[in-house]
């Protein structure tokens, strides 16, 4: 409270801090416990290879910059960390997969969320995102290492609602 100024000022986090373009930050750390998913950087490599170091989507090859994105989550029972439950996707495409921007049909063609390509906002929008709407998903080379259809579907409903 600051009674002399007749203001107040509400702090909507919990770092306690007031935010402003001006405001000093004390450089400070806190350690923490978490649950780690130690099954993580294998089922990583595993996807990648299968999808030969490419994202599925657009197919960029750094690896340092793709990730293996979970078809049904790692937190469902049946989202086991197997190479038919990924698809190797750059960060991006990730991010907008989980975040339902992008959805990929069971006939593995992928799809971007209406609103998304409805927006203009520049060159990462047009390029990484809109210009994906329709384009088939790149597979791996193992028919088997396919992504198993029925999660896919399960997945796209989500998407489409």
């Amino acid at each position: 409270m600051l009674p002399d100024q007749r203001q107040f000022v509400i702090d909507l986090d919990d770092s306690g801090v007031r935010a402003s373009p001006t405001t000093t930050l004390d450089k400070r750390y806190v350690e923490r416990l978490v649950r780690q998913r130690v099954h993580q950087p294998v089922f990583r490599a595993r996807v990648l290879n299968a999808y030969g170091k490419r994202c599925a989507i657009c197919t960029l090859k750094y690896a340092e910059l793709l990730d293996a994105a979970h078809i049904l989550p790692d937190s469902d029972e049946r989202g086991l960390p197997v190479v038919t439950n990924g698809m190797a996707m750059c960060t991006i495409h990730h991010r907008a997969y989980d975040q339902n921007f992008l959805g990929v049909s069971p006939d593995y063609t992928v799809h971007i969320n209406e609103r998304l390509l409805a927006d203009r906002d520049g060159p990462m929008l047009e390029y990484g995102l809109q210009a994906m709407d329709g384009k088939r998903l790149e597979l791996p080379s193992r028919r088997d290492d396919a992504p198993d259809r029925e999660f896919v579907a399960e997945r796209y409903a989500a998407f489409s609602v």
